[in-house]
């Protein structure tokens, strides 16, 4: 077996041991899954063909073994987006191949190698892991000197200090034992703060209270059908409460719907119900909080930016989540008002889709209704704006034009747009003449570090964000196929640029 892509599933557990056995495999993918555990060490020196491994976007744990320094022939390796945590292995300054290293979006600690391949590595590699230290250039904290204490100071530690701080734990230890004991007849009477993820009754009350009174300071955002307020619940989890506006038609139609289908449906890039309130004269969806807000914040902030491969896995994360929408579940949802504004980002910015306030379900056997919702004109696709009708195609239009905006860093509003050009058009001209004139210039700067990868990358983008926003319904891709282009693009690219 030369090569093993499980990418993209929802395979879950630990990696088996039994991995180091496949001695023969050059390129390894198994990212973008659930899976847990500690990364095996068996993955050693007798991969010595393994030239490619990815296992980014799990929930992998532990440490990084020492045995990764022995892939002598590794020339990529991905461990983003898991729980990882500890030091970079300094056993893998051999790695004398490796061109591409990517560890960002963990909890390491300690101090980044130094020698080997890491002399060519960027501060891109090694982003949100808060405990790191190193050289300037990979934008870390410089790491503490500890030159001075020499060998005499261990001594005296492991001589004296530690038998005295293991007396003290063993005598705390004690005391919690016996409080543990007399308390035990009055635990039934404590409570307990459930898990985030557990479906939760929370009051009006409660929730006029952690909103400060549904207060113009906790107010974060509105949509087509209320208004969203950040909350503190009475166990400090922070979450985002949506107050339906009952006086809009359709509002409890859109309540209603929006309970059925997101108390159903479970995805990493769908936004996740924990509780809902509902009353003659009050209606509220409590939504898990997204601490990084909308790509809205990323692309026109002064201040914040955004990568090419951030981006990418924005575009990812998004349709993902409208992939398994259209066809992961046995009755497929439509969106209908897809946007930047109703894309969140968590603490890793991992992407979420929300707001299902004007998602239909369709029945079985159904691929479109006809509705009186309402959209955000510049995303709804034509035919939608001219007859109402609803499909996953129209889903597919919205999301290529999300692709432009991220792509532009221009919104649909920007004043050089007019009835006779639009950011649509303004793309499918940039194809023929100058594509670095028209996307985001933070991305792409001319003379820069793999330019013509990354010209490549977005030309390809582009080309699909045209193919989704087909005027006809039946010339538009389905959400399976763009999916399967993005990650393309997005190999394509990361292996461009580890090769110039």
């Amino acid at each position: 077996m030369l090569q093993v892509d499980l990418s993209s599933n929802f395979f879950s557990g630990p990696l088996p041991l039994d991995v180091g056995n496949l001695k023969v495999v050059i390129s390894m993918d198994i990212s973008r899954n659930r899976l847990s555990g500690n990364l095996p060490s068996t993955i050693n020196g007798d991969l010595n063909g393994l030239t490619y491994l990815s296992f980014a976007e799990n929930a992998l744990q532990g440490h990084i073994p020492e045995s990764f320094g022995q892939l002598t022939s590794l020339e990529f390796l991905d461990l983003s987006r898991n729980n990882i945590s500890g030091v970079i292995p300094k056993s893998m300054e051999a790695l004398s191949h490796l061109k591409y290293l990517n560890v960002s979006f963990n909890r390491l600690e300690g101090q980044i190698p130094t020698g080997g391949p890491f002399r060519n590595l960027s501060a891109e590699s090694f982003e949100w892991n808060k405990a790191l230290c190193g050289v300037p250039q990979l934008q870390v904290p410089p790491c503490e000197d500890s030159s001075h204490h020499g060998p005499k100071v261990s001594v005296l530690v492991l001589k004296y200090i530690f038998p005295v701080i293991a007396a003290i734990l063993l005598a705390i230890l004690v005391i919690i034992l016996v409080r543990r004991h007399k308390w035990k007849g009055n635990k039934q009477n404590r409570e307990t703060p459930l898990p985030l993820a557990t479906w939760r009754r929370i009051s009006y009350h409660q929730l006029r209270v952690a909103t400060d009174g549904f207060s113009e300071s906790s107010l974060i955002g509105a949509g087509n059908f209320g208004s969203v307020y950040k909350a503190t619940l009475s166990d400090a989890i922070t979450v985002a409460v949506k107050v339906f506006n009952l006086h809009i038609d359709g509002a409890f139609r859109s309540f209603d719907s929006k309970c059925e289908v997101m108390r159903s449906i479970r995805h990493r890039n769908l936004l996740k119900i924990i509780s809902s309130c509902s009353n003659e004269d009050f209606k509220a969806l409590v939504l898990e909080f997204m601490p990084n807000g909308s790509p809205e914040k990323w692309l026109y902030s002064r201040t914040s930016t955004l990568n090419i491969l951030q981006k990418l896995d924005i575009m990812i994360d998004v349709a993902s989540a409208l992939e398994h929408l259209h066809h992961g579940l046995q009755t497929p949802v439509i969106h209908c008002d897809l946007k930047p504004a109703n894309v969140l980002l968590d603490e890793d910015m991992v992407a979420h889709v929300s707001d299902f306030g004007i998602a239909k379900l369709l029945g079985e056997g159904e691929t479109m209704k006809q509705t009186m919702t309402m959209a955000t004109i510049g995303y709804m696709a034509p035919e939608y704006g001219t007859s109402g009708i609803v499909s996953t195609e129209g889903d597919v239009y919205s999301f290529g034009i999300l692709l432009m905006e991220i792509l532009t860093r221009k919104k649909l509003t920007d004043e050089m747009f007019t009835s006779e050009m639009s950011l649509k058009h303004f793309l499918k001209e940039s194809l023929f003449h100058s594509v670095t004139k028209v996307i985001d210039a933070t991305i792409l700067q001319e003379g820069e570090v793999h330019y013509t990868a990354k010209i490549n990358c977005i030309s390809s983008v582009i080309e699909l964000a045209l193919d989704c926003s087909a005027e006809l319904p039946s010339g538009r891709k389905n959400m399976v196929d763009v999916v399967a282009e993005l990650k393309k693009i997005k190999t394509r690219y990361l292996k461009d640029a580890r090769t110039r």
